[in-house]
């Protein structure tokens, strides 16, 4: 039998929604406030994923945009339907317009612009009934969840929104789908907040309009007060594979570290089977790390190649940028074979610089990049928020290692370079690891990480390293929001040049 491992799409893809059209999958799911918006996936099997693109890529889809936005801000928790020949999602830009409708004749896009709703709330939900009535399940401003008849082309709300269902009593009842299933409607809902307590739950009505009646086992599904190396699970979706079995796509952490523990990597996507029981109600076991696959059978994708050499006339869709990507602040053509970072902001601890990444993905890491800093200053980031992350800047004939962990910003070593490129390198390792130097380390309680920072390739002679520092101030437990570490290169100052950038896994996507 074979078999596949969770999570099925790692690092910071939280909330995520599912939908099959014939035997093909796509999900989406939130970015906060990263630019492109919505990662968009597709797969044949729910459990190897490739990403395909991103729904929101045009600064013109959001017309109060992402600038404005703040860390953990922007864009919350879409859900992606297909209905009438045409794929549609729809979201929430808590920054700015609210809640609104994007559709496409392809998931690949393009995408449309955005058309508004006027319904005050967050987490929305499409679903139709046959004769095309669409309606629209949302977490309402007063708490509870709440429900709208829409017409999701024009954006109108044509009846409602009027409360429904709220959750068997828990905190939060949210992100809420609607389903069709045999004769009976079923809402799915997220409570109990999206920390250890998270939980799904669901009930059922013969009418959107409801009334509605919980199931008897709520919660279906909650690791609350476990032991389980899995937690905060919650946030699902259903969706039904071609051979009649039932799957859940919900979001998960993996802490880790001394207690408390933390998770550094986001809420992750993770995947489930759902069985039914006689009376009509799902059943959903624990989420394991490892279980039997969906359809018996593999439908390999490519992984993200493990290095760019920025040969390509555009960034790959897994590239974010916090906030915003303006025209002029990078470029593929200036300098063929390069990425140039043009500086829009002298320091990462406000909005509004020149930064490009990747979501960290695995426990055990290791990112390369090789730069030219020129005239300009610039260098390797380990991004959670303006308030946290560690950098590995060169500039001036100086190459430092700066961590701005809240109120403190420190330069933890420096040391003189040669002019021209150089090669840096982040090591991330698990603290249960023996560190590459110990000599930079002062002993004691450690977090669930270390973050290690290097000039040249630790593999290779001369390489020299520069500080080790403790992942758990750069993890959500002690930053607070929503999402998860993002690693990229950035400018502060003038423009920088990196000839490639190299992200690879040092240990299995399960450990």
């Amino acid at each position: 039998m074979h078999t596949y491992d969770n999570p099925v799409i790692s690092g910071f893809h939280p909330d995520p929604s599912v939908c099959r059209v014939g035997d093909d999958y796509y999900l989406v799911c939130s970015s906060f406030e990263y630019f492109p918006g919505l990662p968009l996936f597709h797969s044949k099997d729910l459990v190897h994923w490739e990403q395909i693109g991103n729904v929101l890529d045009r600064p013109e889809q959001l017309p109060l945009p992402l600038p404005g936005a703040k860390a953990s801000g922007g864009l919350y928790a879409p859900t992606i339907r297909h209905h009438d020949g045409r794929y549609w999602v729809i979201n929430t830009n808590i920054d700015g317009g609210g809640n609104f409708v994007v559709s496409a004749e392809r998931p690949e896009g393009p995408w449309s612009d955005p058309v508004w709703i006027d319904l005050s709330g967050i987490d929305p939900d499409l679903a139709w009934e046959e004769d095309g009535t669409c309606w629209c399940a949302f977490s309402g401003p007063e708490g509870g969840i709440n429900m709208a008849r829409i017409d999701p082309v024009k954006g109108k709300v044509l009846e409602g929104p009027f409360a429904t269902w709220s959750g068997s009593g828990l905190k939060y009842p949210e992100a809420p789908h609607l389903y069709r299933i045999g004769d009976w409607w079923y809402l799915l809902i997220a409570e109990g907040g999206t920390e250890r307590g998270h939980s799904v739950s669901i009930a059922r009505s013969r009418s959107p309009r409801g009334p509605w009646e919980g199931a008897p086992a709520n919660p279906l599904l909650s690791h609350s007060g476990t032991a389980r190396s899995i937690q905060n699970v919650g946030h699902a979706d259903l969706v039904e594979a071609p051979d009649g079995s039932w799957w859940m796509v919900l979001l998960g952490v993996r802490p880790r570290g001394f207690t408390p523990d933390v998770h550094v990597l986001g809420r992750e996507t993770f995947l489930t089977p759902v069985e039914w029981d006689d009376n009509g109600w799902p059943v959903v076991a624990p989420v394991p790390e490892r279980h039997a696959a969906p359809g018996g059978a593999w439908h390999p994708v490519p992984a993200l190649p493990a290095r760019d050499d920025f040969d390509e006339s555009a960034l790959a869709p897994h590239w974010v940028s916090p906030f915003a990507r303006p025209e002029g602040s990078w470029s593929l053509t200036e300098r063929p074979g390069r990425l140039v970072l043009r500086a829009t902001g002298p320091t990462l601890d406000r909005p509004g610089y020149t930064f490009v990444g990747r979501r960290q993905q695995h426990h055990d890491c290791r990112v390369t990049a090789a730069i030219d800093p020129g005239t300009g200053r610039g260098g390797l980031c380990v991004r959670l928020d303006e308030a946290h992350h560690y950098e590995l800047e060169v500039g001036n004939g100086e190459a430092g290692v700066v961590a701005r962990i809240g109120p403190l910003r420190q330069t933890v070593t420096s040391r003189p370079v040669p002019a021209g490129p150089l090669i840096l390198t982040v090591a991330i390792r698990t603290s249960d690891l023996v560190p590459a130097s110990p000599e930079l380390t002062d002993g004691g309680t450690t977090g669930p990480d270390t973050i290690a920072f290097w000039l040249g390739d630790p593999d290779t002679p001369g390489a020299q390293p520069l500080a080790e520092l403790d992942g758990r101030y750069l993890s959500t437990e002690v930053a607070c929001g929503f999402t998860g570490r993002v690693i990229g290169m950035y400018a502060t100052e003038g423009a920088v040049a990196f000839d490639w950038f190299e992200y690879a896994p040092t240990s299995t996507p399960s450990a």
